[in-house]
């Protein structure tokens, strides 16, 4: 029998965390915005001497990313692959090329499928004049088989208030509680992704988990299938015991998606993010915001974008955001309105 876990497989957390097919891509923003400037931006005081248009650097523990007033990701385009944001705290503001809009946060999750090509724009509205606007969120790209990469782009919202939480108490009571974002635990299944997610067949077994254990409580993940994909980001908490190995803090580990595998806490609450799933084993190239099977379709999404917009983008600034008394909403591209 293989040991179920390994400490050579144990890594620490930068700014990009490392991933497995069929995901791409994960960030855990975590900024401690300050008070806002009436305008959803900081205000001149607090920006300093900042070099707007790519300010990564986290000075005073935030950061302003590609915005130049507003926080955020102005207007940029993406082909071949799905985003899932998971906003724990703070709001997006969403706008995209088919013209759709909308605010979530509080637990929300955009699912969004890119698809054949879109732009949007992903701006964190500083809405409070009168106290700190902190955000917290995870951004994870999930790839697209060949046969789904130019399939319509569209999005949804998994709203908080209907995305299952799972409490699990251990042999002496302690509790651990699963967000279930994908997947299914314990009799409850994760809400349905866009219709064309690798997500959307429960055969690839996609699972998105974002866990709290309570001090000293024990959690086991399940054998789910010897060929699926498995990262465990420990990005919260002094320390955790999996199957006898140590993971320190803000460290992820590729664990055997085939194995039973207990998790022990340590002395404070922890937080970690779950993916796994099983591979798409095909080829992928990408070039920034598009990901393909081909060096020649890398060059085509270029082409294409170049020439048409990927539809345009029907809004009068790279970085809109929504009036800043709107709560949480959706509007999407046929008009309707959706709200929590």
């Amino acid at each position: 029998m293989t040991k179920a876990v390994h400490d050579k497989n144990i890594f620490p957390l930068g700014f990009n965390w490392p991933v497995q097919d069929p995901f791409l891509f994960c960030v855990h923003h975590k900024d401690a915005y300050p008070v806002g400037d009436g305008a959803q931006g900081p205000s001149a005081k607090a920006l300093g001497n900042r070099a707007l248009g790519s300010d990564f650097q986290h000075p005073s523990g935030w950061s302003m990313y590609h915005g130049r007033k507003v926080p955020g990701f102005p207007e940029h385009p993406h082909r071949g692959f799905e985003t899932v944001t998971v906003v724990l705290e703070g709001l997006v503001d969403h706008s995209d090329s088919s013209g759709a809009t909308g605010r979530y946060g509080g637990g929300d999750v955009q699912w969004m499928t890119a698809g054949s090509g879109m732009q949007h724009a992903e701006m964190f509205p500083l809405v409070y004049q009168d106290k700190p606007n902190p955000l917290e969120l995870f951004q994870i790209w999930l790839n697209l088989p060949a046969k789904d990469k130019f399939v319509e782009p569209n999005y949804k919202m998994l709203w908080s208030e209907k995305i299952p939480i799972v409490k699990l108490l251990d042999s002496e009571g302690r509790e651990s509680k699963v967000r279930l974002i994908s997947g299914k635990l314990e009799g409850a299944v994760g809400l349905k992704p866009t219709p064309n997610s690798w997500a959307a067949d429960e055969g690839n077994k996609v699972s998105i988990w974002l866990a709290e254990m309570a001090p000293g409580a024990v959690l086991t993940l399940p054998a789910v299938s010897g060929s699926l994909n498995r990262m465990l980001y420990f990005y919260e908490g002094d320390g955790l015991m999996l199957e006898g190995v140590a993971l320190p803090s803000y460290h992820g580990i590729a664990l055997e998606g085939g194995e039973v595998i207990r998790i022990e806490n340590g002395n404070t609450a922890a937080k970690f993010l779950l993916l796994e799933a099983e591979p798409i084993n095909e080829p992928v190239v990408q070039y920034g915001p598009f990901v393909m099977n081909t060096r020649e379709e890398i060059v085509a999404a270029s082409r294409d974008y170049q020439a048409t917009a990927f539809g345009g983008w029907p809004w009068d600034r790279p970085d809109p955001v929504n009036p800043q008394g709107q709560g949480r909403f959706a509007r999407y591209a046929d008009g309707s309105v959706e709200t929590p």
